[in-house]
């Protein structure tokens, strides 16, 4: 076990070598789209990326979710086979969110040896999301195209 302080240490070392690693700009919340965000998330047991759509109006949600769902097949086929998609995801706080995620298990923040296996699969998968989105981004913002 780390203390607090050493955790957090080494949090901010693994982020720091990441963005050395892949020097670039990543489009994370600038969806320009209120609530729908990209997401790196790490920690002792996974590595994660992202996509959250959690506007407050449970329909503006409803909506986003099922648009980016409708898109299902290509971005399973082209982007991310082994996305995992949920419409009903509930965080920690117990706020209700949508959520489409990759995970690469067995891997750890606080083992420096899997950090390259990490940073590879965040490269990756980000960046594969971002180019579905990037390509589908006019369909998926525009609430009057229904799905």
């Amino acid at each position: 076990m780390y203390s607090k302080e050493e955790s957090q240490r080494i949090k901010r070392e693994f982020w720091i070598q990441f963005a050395e690693a892949y020097p670039r700009k990543w489009m994370l919340y600038d969806t320009k789209i209120k609530d729908f965000s990209f997401k790196f998330y790490v920690d002792n047991k996974k590595a994660q990326v992202i996509l959250d759509i959690e506007p407050k109006d449970d329909e503006k949600r409803k909506i986003y979710y099922e648009k980016v769902e409708s898109l299902k097949a290509i971005l399973l086929e082209d982007y991310l086979p082994d996305a995992i998609f949920e419409r009903h995801y509930y965080l920690e706080s117990g706020k209700e969110i949508s959520r489409i995620w990759v995970d690469l298990p067995n891997v750890s923040v606080n083992n420096r040896n899997t950090w390259d296996e990490i940073f590879d699969f965040f490269n990756e998968k980000m960046t594969s999301f971002e180019i579905f989105f990037y390509e589908n981004q006019d369909y998926i913002k525009d609430l009057e195209i229904n799905t």
